[in-house]
């Protein structure tokens, strides 16, 4: 008799709960390879394609395009094929019931479908070693279309038919840009996108409609959507920083009437704010409330929020402390390029040791803004605007930069906030 293996869905990122499927990469009856992309899943943080970790037929597969899989649910049955290669983790013959121990408990409702017999550990995604060399993501052929996960993703997302777009990637591989181009052309064919197969290994992530007390308005497009993706972790993640943090804010100004000409206002913020780090170290902490702890960091990365279509990403700008400018300027360029394209990997949207949002491009003078745990701080900076100030008994027309510091106070005192936001505004006010 055949050996059947369950693989379950693995963390895709740092503790996310669940992923939604963008994409199946076989189909049910079709054999795979060992480390063949099986499946393409969209978490809160990234496209990821999640390589095969057995070599056989699939023979049951958990939900379709749209479903979101709870982390630790059964992904996908596969019935092993002696003659090709397999993962020495997948020769064991032993019966094993139930989700490996690793596996998180299921929210809201436990998945029924796909009851494993025997089960595995999982691998490592996105980027694996296996057989001595590391596997990445790279475009697949799917029905003749060569397109990265992430394209298919965007093409999901605009409605656009891959197979009427004009491919203009190296060896007729689709890019981002095509299908941006594609959305944008009258002429092309735009086609719906077929609604979600439901499964019962799929995470109770539908949003049902509440019932409406007044009578239903005129007939329209207006619906209930779940909320998913980046949308869906900035709910749990906002959520958990109103019941958690004890926030306090404190708003000042930086005249700005020293800067030269032509200065970047960003990358001198994110100096101002590692020099404020280094001065006064309490902001640039995490607090574990549960065991009581609070690590204070020697490095300054700043978790950088980033505005998209998608809903709010928070790009990880590593080392702020040790870069100049022109540094600091070309890794938030690639940042900012890698959340347009949903093509930064993990790391890049973690760690972060203290949180930064200049929300005054849009509009805005003061804030208060979140601080989402395990940080301990967030600086917001606001519309610039001139001010009449008082100088050697006259009067000046001076550039101010405002600026909304909300901690944790929990984690600091409102001395140390104090001493961060003058240390901050200082550097700001200096000419270089």
């Amino acid at each position: 008799m055949s050996e059947i293996k369950t693989f379950y869905l693995p963390d895709l990122g740092e503790g996310l709960p669940d992923a939604e499927i963008v994409e199946w990469h076989v189909q049910l009856g079709e054999t795979i390879r060992l480390d063949a992309p099986l499946i393409s899943m969209e978490t809160a943080k990234a496209v990821v394609e999640v390589p095969s970790p057995f070599s056989g037929k699939v023979i049951r597969r958990a939900g379709e395009a749209g479903d979101v899989i709870l982390t630790g649910a059964a992904l996908v049955e596969i019935e092993l094929d002696a003659s090709l290669p397999q993962r020495a983790d997948a020769q064991d013959t032993g019966h094993h019931h139930g989700p490996p121990a690793a596996a998180p408990a299921k929210a809201d409702a436990e998945p029924a479908a796909m009851e494993p017999e025997e089960t595995d550990a999982g691998t490592v995604v996105g980027a694996m070693e296996s057989s001595n060399a590391v596997r990445t993501e790279q475009a697949i052929a799917i029905g003749g279309i060569k397109a990265m996960p992430a394209v298919r993703a965007l093409a999901k997302k605009m409605k656009v038919d891959l197979a009427r777009v004009r491919a203009t990637g190296a060896d007729g591989v689709i890019t981002l840009a095509d299908v941006k181009a594609a959305a944008a052309d009258p002429s092309s064919t735009v086609t719906p996108v077929s609604a979600p197969i439901p499964s019962a290994a799929v995470a109770s992530a539908r949003v049902s409609a509440p019932s409406v007390p007044f009578s239903a308005p005129p007939a329209g497009n207006d619906k209930d959507e779940p909320i998913r993706g980046v949308r869906r972790n900035m709910l749990r993640s906002m959520s958990a920083a109103h019941a958690e943090v004890v926030p306090t804010t404190l708003m000042d100004d930086a005249d700005l009437s020293a800067w030269a000409s032509g200065e970047d206002i960003t990358v001198r913020t994110l100096r101002a704010l590692a020099v404020a780090a280094k001065t006064e170290p309490a902001m640039n902490a995490w607090l574990n409330a549960k065991e009581g702890t609070l690590r204070r960091h020697s490095a300054v990365h700043i978790g950088i929020a980033i505005d998209s279509n998608e809903g709010l990403f928070v790009a990880s700008l590593k080392h702020c402390d040790g870069r100049d400018g022109q540094q600091l300027r070309a890794e938030l360029n690639r940042l900012r390029d890698g959340v347009r394209n949903r093509s930064l990997p993990p790391e890049d949207l973690a760690g972060y040791t203290l949180m930064f949002s200049n929300f005054g491009v849009f509009a805005g003078k003061y804030a208060t803004p979140v601080v989402v745990p395990p940080c301990v701080c967030i600086v917001g900076t606001g519309r610039l605007y001139h001010a009449v100030v008082p100088v050697l008994g006259g009067m000046e027309t001076h550039r101010m930069m405002p600026i909304s510091l909300t901690f944790d106070h929990r984690a600091a005192t409102g001395g140390e906030a104090a001493r961060f936001l003058k240390a901050m505004i200082d550097d700001l006010q200096r000419a270089r």
